[in-house]
């Protein structure tokens, strides 16, 4: 199983960016896919999730900024992310919880490489 991150960049506060993060691996379904990120010196927390049901959860400090979306079909989910905020810079992780792959199920989960995001006030 591999989850390839793109979209991170350099941009300016209020300014938006669109991460993608794609699974790959003879993966049929994934149940749980989602954003975390890490800021230096900080712990990395969770950004947002979506569920294969369409359930979403959101960490307070984007709430109204991010918005979370994924593509069954193409075993994608992206993260839309407006008027950015210079805290908002980390480096940002896909996570895959539940993955259904040939036949097999993987209750664990798995994390791309991450892509830097830096916001500049």
């Amino acid at each position: 199983v591999q989850l390839v991150e793109s979209g991170g960049g350099l941009v300016q506060a209020g300014g938006s960016l669109r991460l993608s993060c794609a699974a790959s691996g003879s993966i049929s379904s994934i149940h749980l896919m989602g954003w975390y990120r890490q800021a230096p010196g900080k712990q990395r927390e969770l950004v947002a999730s979506l569920s294969s049901g369409g359930s979403t959860n959101y960490a307070d400090s984007v709430k109204g900024r991010f918005t979370i979306s994924r593509d069954n079909a193409k075993i994608t989910v992206y993260l839309q992310m407006n008027s950015l905020k210079p805290e908002d810079t980390a480096v940002y992780y896909c996570n895959a919880v539940g993955i259904s792959y040939g036949g097999s199920y993987y209750s664990g989960s798995a994390w791309g490489q991450g892509t830097q995001v830096i916001v500049s006030s």
